[in-house]
């Protein structure tokens, strides 16, 4: 058998970083993040490091309920670059800073995210794309 192609390997990554996400299983995603990762928060700010999106995930689970599904994996050919489309349906849970009230309003937007790879495999920048507008209108 074949040693997979860069590309596999990162599409198979991203692959298992979206599946732990789906499961609720933080640890398998930060597992598989660089200590170092970059996060691009959609219209948002960038953080660092892998201490920081662990704090973004505890955010996010409290405020919301959400499953990834249609999902798409793309990469490229030397497995450094990744893209994923997908559909997030959603739930509301608690109000986030700056955002609507919640009242469990539930919510399903087309998203993506790009994602870069370093040397050892390990995702080193995940930056998310989602309509804010079209999300805020669908929970007013």
């Amino acid at each position: 058998m074949n040693a997979p192609t860069p590309r596999d390997a990162a599409i198979a990554t991203v692959r298992r970083y979206f599946d732990a996400f789906n499961a609720g299983d933080r640890a398998a995603m930060l597992a598989l993040l660089a200590d170092d990762v970059v996060h691009d928060v959609n219209q948002g700010g960038r953080e660092l490091g892998r201490e920081a999106f662990r704090a973004f995930l505890a955010r996010m689970d409290r405020c919301y309920r959400e499953r990834l599904e249609d999902l798409v994996v793309m990469a490229s050919d030397d497995g450094r670059r990744a893209a994923a489309e997908f559909t997030v349906q959603g739930e509301y849970l608690a109000a986030d800073a700056g955002l609507p009230p919640a009242r469990g309003q539930r919510y399903v937007l087309p998203a993506g995210a790009f994602l870069a790879l370093d040397a050892d495999g390990r995702i080193s920048r995940v930056t998310t794309y989602y309509n804010l507008a079209d999300w805020i209108a669908q929970v007013s």
